[in-house]
């Protein structure tokens, strides 16, 4: 019987199989501020230390703020605690360090792939539940607990139950005006919060061979919205393109190696999966939630449907919730609600095409009377190249604040909020009560879509403008 790719690198990872269970060798390590500095603190206080430190890489991105000129000093009261405590102990053990005013500091899930660290093939975890962006890249790639992240850095390995193989084949194409986080909603509305859950994750068809890298990671990045423990998307010539030539990645024969390596890394065409999905991405159109989960998403051009029309995936009790924190009723319109807040950024959607997409709807047009509206890029790097396409001055002209790059603004935790009870068209993944803010209430959408919708000052098709 065919392998699945997962199988694949399951297989060449298993150090030993213990029962239920499997230790698995861990390539690569991501740490961040909020977590990562109690994970190293705790194993020096046990007497234990790094095993590998070449393979871990510690980012400030967490709890930094994001506003110009920022220092340790954060709105978040203990932020400051928590940065440096992950700077000293990072120094403390040789860890490479991403740090504030670093030019590759970043979100994780975005510096990771900018920086050649996660490769086809590799075993990578992180203490931050969208580490499973970077299968996009064909690696298998975990979120963990700061506990499970300890036990990898003193052993190089890690107890782990494997999951189901579950394949979502994407066959046709998007249309015109119609994007991949468009795609990721659509799959959260027909499968729901609990579709992937006990699943890895492989993406495939002709609509994801057609995607470039940076789109791949948006979808792969919303795999942890259907509680999947992981998403993949085997490497092809587009993934070593995007990888040649990257500061840690493979170089010289190494290179040759690594790339012959990476061109096995494929589901066999007999591999069975466990779970068997197909999605027609013409039936995909720009999506926005509505309630306060992202499987309670619709077309923009649509309603907030009835419960009768959902209630295959969801409790009456969880339908009328979302609808009572988002102050809706069944039946409105969802294009034209009103926002007081537009927000792009996150480990979701905060790469240059998605800033490049954003400006495109942007130029020459100017964000609405009294709406909020915030640009935070994915990385330092990120950043810069956008400054030297303009793009910075095309969100500034537009009435935008163009920040520095962190997880803040995307997660009430980091400090930094909307206001309380605003509402919020986001590039983000998560649309939960409070996520970002007190009472905040969060749209879920492409960046185009929050672009359009901060010109109009209301939830907005940007194939209109």
């Amino acid at each position: 019987m065919g392998q699945t790719l997962f199988d694949k690198i399951w297989a060449q990872h298993s150090v030993k199989e213990l029962g239920d269970v499997s230790l698995l060798a861990i390539d690569r390590i991501l740490l961040h501020e909020r977590t990562g500095g109690v994970a190293l603190r705790s194993l020096r206080d046990s007497g234990r230390s790094v095993r590998g430190v070449e393979r871990v890489f510690g980012i400030m991105d967490h709890v930094v703020d994001t506003f110009p000129g920022r220092t340790d000093k954060t709105v978040m009261p203990t932020g400051a605690d928590f940065i440096r405590t992950f700077r000293e102990e990072c120094a403390r053990n040789g860890i490479t360090l991403f740090d504030i005013g670093d030019p590759r500091q970043g979100i994780v899930h975005v510096v990771s792939p900018e920086q050649g660290i996660v490769q086809p093939g590799v075993t990578l975890i992180a203490p931050d539940s969208h580490t499973c962006t970077q299968g996009a890249i064909g690696a298998m790639a975990w979120g963990v607990g700061s506990s499970e992240a300890e036990h990898a850095l003193a052993t190089g390995v890690l107890r782990v139950a494997k999951p189901a193989n579950m394949r979502i084949r994407v066959t046709g194409a998007l249309g015109l005006g119609v994007t991949v986080k468009d795609l990721a909603l659509h799959i959260l509305a027909e499968l729901s919060a609990g579709g992937g859950k006990g699943c890895a994750i492989e993406y495939c068809g002709e609509a994801i061979e057609a995607l470039e890298i940076e789109a791949r990671m948006t979808l792969c990045n919303m795999a942890a919205e259907l509680s999947a423990f992981n998403a993949m998307i085997a490497p092809d010539d587009k993934t070593i393109a995007y990888l040649k030539g990257r500061p840690f990645a493979p170089q010289g024969a190494l290179w040759d190696q690594a790339e012959a390596y990476w061109r096995t890394l494929k589901s066999d065409d007999d591999a069975i999966f466990d779970r068997d999905v197909t999605i027609d991405a013409s039936a995909v159109a720009p999506m926005v939630t509505w309630g306060a989960s992202p499987q309670q998403a619709s077309p923009l051009n649509a309603r907030v449907p009835a419960y009768e029309e959902v209630a295959a995936r969801e409790s009456r009790e969880s339908y009328q919730r979302g609808l009572d924190y988002m102050a809706l009723e069944s039946g409105a319109p969802l294009e034209g609600i009103k926002i007081d807040a537009a927000f792009i950024g996150s480990c979701t959607n905060s790469r240059i095409s998605d800033l490049r997409a954003a400006a495109a709807v942007l130029k020459g047009r100017k964000v609405a009377a009294g709406v909020k509206a915030i640009c935070v890029p994915g990385s330092s790097q990120v950043k810069l190249q956008a400054e030297a396409e303009g793009i910075d001055k095309v969100f500034a002209d537009a009435g935008f604040e163009w920040r520095e790059s962190g997880c803040s603004m995307c997660f009430f935790a980091g400090g930094e909020s909307f206001a309380p009870k605003a509402r919020v068209v986001s590039s983000t993944n998560r649309n939960f009560e409070n996520r970002q803010g007190p009472g905040t209430r969060t749209h879920l959408a492409s960046p185009a879509v929050v672009a359009a919708s901060a010109i109009a000052g209301a939830l907005a098709d940007p194939r209109k403008l």
